[in-house]
């Protein structure tokens, strides 16, 4: 048995500031999926992904007892299909930023939940925040707390604007240009990256009057004219706007940037080849990056491994 397909994802825009009601905005990303599949045979990789199925399983079980009206699943098939050895069969790494337990989440809702809201019926604002609940909670089991938006964009597989916490809607994005100048592309830092640690400093700094205001009157302001830029294909205030996205991540979440890579973020601000973000909470994983010319920003980070995510 092989389930389908559901892919990686990276936001764009938003790290970290949606916590506080911040805009967003995150895109699939396809050069990565997952998808269940039952073998007899495990390797060692899918043992432990069984391992793991049958420990979220009883979380799964645990859930419908705590909120029976957010959500069924037929335990009976779920547990049957784990016991004949079914593992996430998945190329998303793991720690890196780009959903890996998103994926997970939707693939296992789309198999056994009960009453599934589809993605082919008319998602309205209603079912899109009954949906990003349901796999928030979900999610849970894998990162103590979860918006919900990692396993919402694998499952809808559609860039998803977020607008606010109870405001998220599917949006169009404008088209690539195989031959375009400008790129986003990952910067694979060769590090895995844990959520759960980041997200407990950033919750300890939201005490800091001074953090709240810095997040408000800078971090918030300049992720929302990214996205209201980048929506609109004005790539030239993107540019400018992440610059200081870049600043103030340096300057203000710097355990969330290894510190390999601080000198070469402070280049990118210095020299305008590229500007460096948080992929995900950070830590590891993937560093996304923005360029103006993406052969320049190549030729700038020849020591890193590149994978080009967006051609404008």
């Amino acid at each position: 048995m092989k389930g389908p397909l559901f892919y990686s994802k990276i936001l764009l825009f938003g790290e970290y500031g949606i916590i506080k009601d911040s805009k967003g905005l995150a895109i699939p990303y396809n050069f990565y999926n997952g998808a269940l599949k039952i073998d007899k045979n495990l390797s060692e990789t899918a043992k432990k992904s069984n391992q793991s199925l049958k420990a979220f399983a009883a979380y799964l079980h645990q859930l419908t007892i705590n909120e029976p009206a957010l959500v069924q699943f037929d335990m009976d098939a779920l547990n049957k299909d784990v016991e004949a050895g079914m593992y996430f069969d998945s190329s998303i790494p793991q720690g890196y930023g780009v959903g890996s337990s998103g994926a997970l989440v939707a693939a296992i809702y789309d198999k056994y939940a009960k009453d599934k809201i589809t993605v082919l019926e008319n998602l309205n604002r209603e079912k899109l925040l009954i949906l990003k609940q349901i796999f928030g909670r979900m999610e849970s089991f894998f990162h103590g707390t979860s918006s919900g938006l990692d396993p919402l964009n694998s499952y809808l597989s559609l860039p998803i604007l977020i607008n606010s916490k109870d405001h998220i809607e599917p949006t169009g994005i404008p088209s690539q240009k195989e031959e375009g100048q400008g790129a986003v592309f990952l910067i694979d830092s060769e590090m895995v990256g844990e959520t759960a640690p980041l997200v407990n400093i950033f919750m300890e700094n939201l005490k800091n009057e001074g953090f709240r205001k810095m997040l408000k009157t800078q971090f918030n302001k300049y992720t929302e004219l990214c996205v209201e830029s980048f929506l609109k294909g004005d790539f030239k205030s993107v540019y400018t706007n992440t610059k200081q996205l870049s600043k103030i991540a340096l300057n203000h979440f710097k355990p969330m940037i290894p510190e390999k890579f601080h000198n070469v973020w402070q280049q990118g601000i210095d020299t305008n080849d590229y500007y460096l973000k948080l992929c995900g909470s950070g830590g590891g994983g993937y560093i996304l990056g923005f360029a103006p010319d993406y052969e320049k920003a190549k030729e700038a980070l020849k020591d890193y491994k590149l994978e080009l995510v967006y051609r404008f």
